[in-house]
């Protein structure tokens, strides 16, 4: 347990939904006590923002400065007399009171992505100087967690929501899609059509007038970009200083998204190719592109043909592709990876760390939980993620997902002619094209806020492209990009120019005057890399391996 507050290291991606239709809380509102809250035909906000946390040590295993609370929220905003959420909030108080500014929140992304313990590990990355700065709060999304965790009843097998499209089982997964999202509406029905990022934000800003703030900053990863960006859009008075780390195109959630995993992959894919001819002597796959690449999709073919065993597992092509999605934007990893590959095919030894870091390091991983004890881990449904992810992905934003069955047949097979190494598992059929419809409309992120977007090059969760989607959306905003940087999710990577700037306008305020290039050095993208097997699941991802491929 002492290790699970390390994972908010390993970000997830982001992604941007939503539009306003309930009421906002205050929009304006005192240092010490918020003023009151818009009323409603069935309700008022006020009950909510006069609770007062009850904070105690989170846990009897970490420090007593970190505090844990619960408060409640409203389940539907717009009826704000109905049923309640719990809220499981956290803070580590600012070292210095004379200097603190406000409140510093955070988000590891997801969605599912429980962020209680991220004050621990920001704590252990920022500098003294910004702790004194800042009040920094944790918390784990509605849905998530210890906050009123969601479930659907699945089982393991059923959590497998990224399958590649064949033409014999195409028939039986629109039937585990159907199913998902019929079990989802049975066991929670009544609550997951609320589990949306739009009402995740009207929590964030419910948590702020508690905590009797006018604004409050934010360090955001993945999915937390997207949360971030939809609280600029929804409450641009009160956004302070907001980083925005590994980034979501906005007009891309959730679906359009997901598939840009199968497009930003070929350029990595191909870089990879040219990486490893260079390097032939030391490889051995091939001294041109097209002789890697040949080598590669061979032990495709032949692992369809008869499934290599790796580490004692049997991978089909199939796992060999999901696998080499994410190694490549590694050139090293993947190059050893394909080795160890090599080996096993001809039924030789392999060396399973290499293949470990080729397929992601998912053999054996668990998710984790976000709970404080045991007891409250036996309390969040083992399914709690997978229900949550669903929630956010298919709810968010409905009118993005087909209801047309063969349409998802007819993507995937064009997709993987496009993006032959994973264009089919992002574009066959998903449960969302069966959820119901969503409650509020997708959000549109359009304005002029100032943030700070910072963005690897190479990245395998949010591509490049995402990121500078956002920043083009984000008008107030700043980039800093990576150049050659890889790994999903770059503050703090020990770089000194993109830590510095990041840092710096978290203490002064003060955006850079323009974009800022930052070059990756072997350092900063190994410290990315560490940053990411430390979270003990796949990188971009707060899921086990049976579900491999989140934000």
């Amino acid at each position: 347990m002492r290790r699970r507050w390390r994972r908010w290291l390993g970000p997830l991606l982001a992604v941007s939904v939503t539009a306003t239709l309930a009421p906002a809380l205050a929009t304006s509102t005192a240092t010490a006590a918020p003023a009151a809250t818009p009323s409603t035909a069935k309700g008022s906000l006020d009950r909510y923002v006069k609770q007062k946390p009850q904070w105690k040590r989170c846990d009897a295993a970490t420090p007593a400065e970190f505090e844990c609370a619960t408060i409640k929220v409203p389940l539907d905003y717009r009826v704000p007399g109905g049923k309640r959420l719990d809220l499981a909030i956290s803070r580590i108080r600012s070292t210095a009171p004379d200097k603190r500014r406000g409140v510093l929140f955070s988000n590891p992304g997801g969605p599912g992505g429980q962020g209680l313990y991220m004050p621990l590990g920001m704590r252990e990355s920022l500098p003294e100087s910004a702790q004194q700065k800042y009040d920094l709060i944790g918390f784990d999304p509605r849905g998530v967690g210890e906050s009123s965790p969601v479930s659907c009843g699945l089982k393991p097998e059923e959590e497998n929501w990224l399958r590649p499209y064949k033409e014999e089982t195409f028939d039986k997964d629109v039937a585990w899609a159907r199913d998902v999202a019929n079990k989802c509406e049975e066991k929670a029905g009544d609550t997951l059509p609320y589990i949306t990022t739009r009402n995740t934000v009207r929590d964030m800003d419910l948590l702020r007038a508690v905590l009797g703030e006018k604004k409050i900053s934010y360090v955001g990863y993945s999915y937390g970009t997207y949360l971030g960006a939809v609280y600029t859009q929804l409450f641009p008075g009160r956004a302070d200083r907001f980083v925005l780390d590994s980034a979501v195109d906005p007009a891309r959630a959730w679906r359009g998204m997901i598939q840009w995993w199968a497009e930003g992959a070929e350029p990595a894919f191909d870089r990879w190719t040219e990486w490893a001819a260079e390097r032939s002597e030391t490889y051995g796959l091939g001294d041109t592109p097209k002789k890697v690449d040949r080598t590669f999709w061979d032990l495709v073919a032949q692992a369809d043909e008869k499934p290599i065993e790796l580490d004692g597992y049997p991978n089909t092509g199939d796992d060999i592709r999901s696998g080499m999605r994410g190694a490549v934007f590694t050139p090293k990893y993947a190059a050893e990876g394909v080795v160890e590959l090599k080996k096993a095919a001809a039924g030789q030894p392999a060396s399973a760390k290499k293949l470990a870091a080729f397929t992601g390091g998912t053999t054996g991983a668990t998710g984790a939980t976000g709970a404080t004890g045991a007891a409250a881990a036996a309390e969040v449904p083992s399914d709690n993620m997978t229900a949550s992810f669903l929630a956010v992905v298919c709810g968010d934003n409905s009118a993005a997902w087909s209801r047309d069955p063969e349409s998802y047949r007819r993507d995937a097979i064009e997709d993987k002619g496009r993006y032959p190494l994973y264009g089919d598992f992002a574009s066959s059929i998903k449960p969302c094209a069966f959820w119901d419809r969503s409650k509020e409309p997708a959000t549109e992120v359009n304005n002029k806020v100032g943030s700070l977007i910072v963005q690897n090059e190479w990245d395998s969760q949010t591509p490049l492209p995402s990121g500078q989607a956002l920043h083009a959306d984000l008008k107030g905003s700043k980039m800093l990009t990576v150049l050659g940087g890889e790994g999903h999710g770059v503050y703090p990577n020990g770089n000194a120019c993109t830590d510095g700037t990041v840092t710096d306008y978290l203490l002064t305020g003060k955006l850079p005057a323009k974009d800022v290039t930052c070059q990756a050095t072997p350092a900063s993208n190994a410290e990315a890399r560490k940053n990411q097997k430390r979270s003990g699941v796949l990188p971009g991802s707060p899921l086990a391996e049976r579900a491999p491929d989140r934000f």
